[in-house]
């Protein structure tokens, strides 16, 4: 069932959702099982599962020169998406990344997951930072706006190179991402609220928000884009902070502030365990909030770190 219709039909309760890394290459997808496992309690509505870039390595060969090597350390999303699906009847929702993936492979993994029966994507972007010039100059999208139209044409039955094939029977639907404290890129909350509506415009179902750690900033950017008459589920993504390093880290990576308050907690841990503490305890006071407030869905940036997540949801469903 769509994403959209899975929160809608929760009986005006705030779902449950949260997402997965595919393991890393050579290890089994029992730990992504395990994970599940221990959340499915929550009665998660959907399972989103990230995709990744190949990335280059460099070896040294026999004569002593370096060797670059372009490898994926992590498998792709289409197969544990399925896998997912299959065992436990929960929607698994794929990552799909427009820059670095060349249009051809977006579009064999659109008919990979078509045959499987993942008929939920979540468009996105990614992260172009580490692309090298061969990933950067490949025929791929530049922005997640250009993957929306391959989808959308997909569903009616045009390749990425405009040629006719049969249509899906079941189309894809898919949300899109938001940023309540700006894309990296954009100039201005103006220009944001712009390009967003036009993703709603052209067929996003919902919205997920980049992590944030201040609920006013979430508020607000609901508010504006209110206003703006974008009506669609604004879903907030929410990262229970877990590692001491992650005051410096999410930051510089996902560009989400950490209030003063928090900063000023995790300053004083001596350890990861106690951050860990500050993470969850904060964390637990943000989604209660949350709920009160009525927010349709939660979707927790869990990756791997299952137990600060379940704390957390304890507190909360």
């Amino acid at each position: 069932m769509q994403v959209s219709r899975l929160i809608k039909n929760n009986e005006g309760k705030t779902a449950f959702s949260f997402e997965l890394l595919p393991p890393l290459k050579g290890n089994s997808i029992q730990q992504v099982f395990n994970v599940i496992d221990r959340l499915r309690e929550f009665e998660p509505k959907y399972i989103n599962i990230t995709t990744h870039h190949s990335e280059n390595v460099f070896e040294e060969g026999k004569d002593g020169n370096l060797i670059k090597r372009n490898i994926r350390k992590r498998p792709g999303s289409v197969a544990i998406a399925a896998a997912i699906q299959n065992r436990y009847g929960i929607t698994a929702v794929p990552h799909m990344i427009s820059k670095g993936f060349a249009k051809e492979e977006t579009e064999y993994a659109l008919l990979d997951l078509s045959f499987l029966g993942v008929h939920d994507l979540l468009l996105l972007r990614g992260d172009t930072s580490k692309l090298d010039e061969e990933q950067l100059a490949m025929d791929s999208h530049d922005h997640a706006t250009g993957l929306q139209t391959q989808v959308n044409n997909f569903n009616k039955g045009i390749a990425f190179d405009g040629t006719p094939f049969a249509a899906p029977e079941y189309p894809f639907s898919y949300g899109m991402a938001c940023y309540p404290e700006l894309h990296a890129e954009s100039p201005d909350m103006e220009s944001e609220l712009f390009y967003l509506k036009k993703k709603v415009e052209n067929g996003a179902e919902y919205l997920v928000t980049q992590m944030f750690f201040d609920n006013e900033k979430y508020f607000n950017f609901v508010e504006l884009c209110r206003k703006e008459g974008i009506t669609v589920p604004i879903i907030p993504g929410i990262k229970p902070i877990h590692l001491k390093n992650q005051l410096s880290i999410l930051p510089k990576i996902f560009k989400s502030n950490i209030p003063e308050a928090l900063a000023k907690e995790l300053q004083n841990c001596s350890n990861d365990d106690d951050a860990k503490q500050v993470g969850a305890a904060w964390c637990i006071e943000q989604c209660k909030e949350l709920v009160t407030h009525k927010v349709p869905s939660i979707h927790f940036y869990t990756y791997m770190a299952s137990e600060i997540v379940y704390k957390v949801a304890s507190e909360i469903y």
